[in-house]
């Protein structure tokens, strides 16, 4: 569908695509009712760019800094007041489709709403473990920005309040351990990087206390026991995470005392 033919909602998707052959189509697809469908790519080296243009989304490929920044050149390009920000791995509803249309048309003092997602891991969805209360603000006003965080980027919301839909995305993430490996070792070079530049410096007894503490409140406080198998590797996997986090921040002091 072209962008021209899209439904008449207010609304702009955003969405951000590295690599997601298997997935833009689907992704865009879940949002044609939109009144466009901008696709910001990073340096895809598969057919991404051809499978989101022949979906009728348009395609930009700004030089990747982080990934607010790389949403908000989508942002800026967008002609409607309202964004909707997806990851090219989730799925919008028809039901939070109905809500969002809803919700914007009188939205009141509010300029941004908490979108809650259903969280899927190797094809079935975690309910606990912390995976279950995940409410990003995803759903905005086109003058809000993204900060600049290379980790834990949220927008910004300078006025206005901050809403809540009761519709969730679906969010189809790591359909492979592959995927997740390739994400934990981003993830915890960018998160080191980060916090070394901001003056947080680490010991070696963060990189031993940290972990098992994710472990436990994971698995027993937050009750991942519940997802089985899936909950318990991912109890596991998490930990890890924050080892290779806080041990890659270690290195970076270590380096800095010399």
């Amino acid at each position: 569908m072209s962008a021209a033919n899209r439904g008449s909602p207010d609304v702009t998707a955003v969405i951000a695509a590295h690599d997601e052959s298997a997935n833009i189509e689907a992704c865009i697809a879940s949002v044609d009712w939109a009144r466009e469908v901008i696709v910001v790519e990073n340096e895809s080296s598969d057919d991404t760019v051809d499978r989101a243009r022949s979906a009728g989304a348009t395609v930009v490929s700004p030089k990747f800094t982080t990934i607010g920044t790389a949403r908000n050149h989508g942002i800026t390009r967008a002609g409607t007041p309202w964004i909707l920000v997806l990851d090219a791995d989730e799925r919008c509803t028809p039901e939070l489709a109905a809500e969002i249309k809803q919700v914007i048309s009188n939205p009141g003092d509010r300029s941004a709403f908490r979108v809650p997602r259903r969280n899927f891991f190797l094809g079935k969805e975690i309910r606990h473990g912390g995976w279950g209360s995940d409410r990003p603000v995803r759903l905005f006003r086109r003058e809000l920005r993204y900060n600049a965080n290379l980790v834990h980027e949220h927008v910004d919301v300078t006025k206005g309040t901050i809403g809540a839909v009761k519709n969730s995305l679906l969010h189809y993430t790591y359909t492979s351990l592959d995927q997740y490996f390739e994400k934990f070792d981003r993830y915890s070079r960018w998160w080191a990087a980060q916090n070394f530049a901001r003056g947080r410096r680490g010991g070696a007894a963060a990189v031993f206390f940290k972990p098992p503490a994710r472990f436990v409140g994971m698995y027993f406080v937050k009750g991942g026991f519940r997802d089985g198998a899936r909950g318990l590797v991912l109890a596991c996997l998490a930990a890890a995470s924050v080892m290779a986090k806080y041990a890659r921040l270690w290195e970076r002091s270590i380096r800095n005392e010399r």
